[in-house]
């Protein structure tokens, strides 16, 4: 468009217009907006402000340049990942310029990574915030239970998905109740849908054994809701084990990722979930035949025991063992009693010895070969000096028989 001239309004007296430096700007302003109603820039992130407000306030930087750029809260509210410095991205937007400052910036309706699509970035920021907090963990994730009397699909009543797992679950195990909660797997606020369904299924009265959440493949735009924050948030929080069925082999969710089990379809789910009856009766019969071999096992080996103890003689002979032992019984007491009888005789002996020897060492010995006993009859001490008397003190004299009292007339030293 032509540039206009900027001075070709009325002169004063002098022959100059002045202009305020608010005409210059408005004019200035007017010029620039009209000449870049919409532009694309690329640039690297910095001086990455958020204040309160919910705006974004940035500047856009190459090698050579800077430009100031603004993100107003409605555009910044829908981003899918997350700003930060060095980050390089392409931005479309219209110039504007500030008045009060006098300067220019880029008002930016549309913010995209360069090199990579921003749902990419996006997945990949997301996930690595909730590996570092420990999500993903597989020591946190929870088997499934081996027989399934209960389950609850989270997905769309009218999708795919549905339709296949209930088909294969149905050839397979017949003996499941399955609730179906129906809700939108993509589009705005199925996230929340999904998130929503999941809380409700854990807080039923009647708990259930396992918890599917699946629908069919698509695109990544399409898969989206399984990637939101709040679905896996859901996941990790159920007490209820949850398998994670969504999409097919090539696509995986965050969902897939902090689930406790991932299938790659709803078919996989419905066999891993529920088993085979057909295999189940089959390995019911393979156990019964172990069973019956087991116990013709057991009867053989008892009855082969049984017969080992028939042909013992204990049961042939069964007063033999008595018999013996009475004969030993006689032998014992025999010689118990030539044992008692020995050791009687020995003791008598050695009694005799010892009276002996007492006889030989007694006073009485002694008194018979003449000898006689002197004591003080009041206290029976034996007198052995004469010393030990006084004239006038009765003393006892004991013979070999008898004994003779008499008084202490004059003692000689």
């Amino acid at each position: 468009m032509p540039i206009r001239d900027l001075f070709t309004e009325d002169e004063d007296p002098a022959g100059k217009r002045v202009l305020s430096v608010w005409e210059l700007t408005a004019r200035i302003k007017d010029l620039l907006e009209e000449s870049f109603p919409t532009v694309w820039v690329s640039g690297e992130i910095s001086n990455l402000a958020r204040p309160r407000s919910g705006h974004c306030y940035l500047t856009l930087k190459d090698d050579r340049a800077q430009l100031r750029a603004a993100i107003w809260r409605s555009t910044a509210g829908r981003l899918r990942f997350d700003l930060h410095d060095g980050l390089e991205v392409i931005c479309r937007g219209r110039v504007e310029v500030y008045a009060p400052r006098g300067s220019y910036q880029l008002i930016v309706e549309q913010i995209e990574p360069k090199g990579i699509g921003a749902l990419e970035l996006a997945l990949r920021q997301l996930r690595e915030k909730l590996a570092r907090e420990g999500l993903f963990e597989p020591q946190r994730k929870r088997p499934l239970p081996r027989f399934v009397r209960r389950i609850a699909v989270v997905t769309s009543p009218t999708g795919a998905a549905i339709h296949d797992f209930l088909q294969v679950l149905g050839r397979r195990w017949r003996g499941a109740d399955v609730l179906i909660v129906p809700v939108r797997v993509q589009g705005e606020g199925a996230a929340e849908e999904i998130a929503a369904a999941i809380g409700r299924v854990n807080r039923l009265s009647q708990p259930y054994d396992c918890l599917v959440v699946t629908r069919g493949g698509g695109s990544l735009e399409d898969l989206w809701a399984f990637n939101e924050e709040v679905v896996v948030r859901a996941i990790f929080a159920s007490r209820i084990p949850v398998v994670s069925a969504v999409g097919h082999e090539i696509d995986v969710t965050l969902s897939d990722l902090v689930a406790d089990v991932r299938t790659l379809t709803p078919s996989e789910a419905a066999e891993l979930v529920a088993p085979a009856a057909d295999e189940l009766v089959a390995g019911l019969r393979q156990y019964q035949k172990r069973l019956l071999a087991a116990l013709r096992g057991r009867a053989a080996l008892a009855r082969s025991r049984l017969d080992g103890l028939a042909r013992h003689h204990v049961f042939r002979r069964p007063y033999q063992r008595l018999h013996e032992m009475t004969r030993r019984l006689d032998e014992l007491e025999s010689r118990c009693g030539r044992a008692v009888r020995s050791r009687a005789r020995l003791a008598r002996e050695q009694a005799d010895a010892v009276a002996a020897r007492l006889e030989s060492l007694s006073p009485l010995a002694v008194l018979g070969r003449g000898y006689s006993l002197t004591q003080r009859t009041k206290d029976g001490q034996v007198i052995r000096d004469a010393a030990e008397l006084t004239p006038g003190e009765q003393i006892t004299t004991r013979l070999a028989r008898g004994q003779t009292i008499s008084r202490v007339e004059q003692i000689q030293q």
